[in-house]
């Protein structure tokens, strides 16, 4: 039963949030990995985003106490209509910065798929669908390249979570730190530094075993 949904778009903090939930007692915390490294989630997810399917949403969360990143932030009003008790978060970054990673990253197996497109079938392209029918193609109408509009459906998108949240709902820089997130989950924050986990440097080298078929985790 998910006790807690980011709506935060991906680069903004995810996997750092989800280190730190499951540090702080919120866990099993879903991630777009969790679809990438496992054949039944990626089935599952590719008939929910691509084919239409009508998901049981406590069976796809199964397991999760919380869920950041990936179909998360697309699904966040279908996921807090199915778990109405879950506290919600959005991670929010600077504009330039978020655009500047989110191209130098996650965009660039888009970019490789489209100019390399991987087996039909393939692992590589049941990913590329999944993620240009629910974000390069879906949220940013096939227009992410273009910056200006990019930041501008990455704005409105923030604007509508926070519209249909308001008071409930912490927005949330993970450079705050443990502050934040702990008196809102109602926690002790931890003695250790907050995680700083997936790096630019360190996703470039995901994306990249991605594109070539090799298993890859959030950690």
């Amino acid at each position: 039963m998910l006790q807690l949904i980011n709506a935060g778009l991906g680069r903004t903090g995810t996997t750092s949030l989800k280190v730190a939930l499951e540090r702080l007692g919120f866990g099993p915390c879903f991630h777009m990995f969790d679809v990438v490294d496992d054949e039944s989630r990626l089935r599952r997810w590719e008939g929910i985003v691509c084919d239409g399917e009508t998901p049981d949403w406590e069976a796809v969360f199964d397991g999760y106490a919380a869920a950041v990143d990936g179909p998360c932030a697309i699904y966040h009003r279908q996921l807090k209509e199915a778990f109405p008790e879950a506290k919600m978060v959005l991670t929010v970054r600077d504009p330039e910065e978020w655009y500047r990673s989110t191209y130098d990253t996650l965009y660039q197996f888009a970019l490789r798929s489209e100019a390399n497109p991987p087996r039909p079938g393939s692992r590589q392209a049941r990913l590329f669908r999944i993620t240009s029918t629910m974000v390069w193609n879906g949220l940013f109408g096939g227009r992410f390249s273009n910056k200006d509009h990019a930041i501008e459906v990455y704005l409105r998108h923030n604007e509508e979570v926070v519209r249909a949240f308001g008071d409930d709902l912490l927005v949330y820089d993970v450079r705050q730190g443990w502050g934040p997130l702990c008196d809102f989950l109602g926690v002790e924050a931890p003695e250790e530094d907050f995680p700083h986990a997936n790096d630019a440097a360190s996703m470039r080298r995901r994306i990249a075993r991605v594109a070539a078929g090799e298993a890859v985790s959030a950690g």
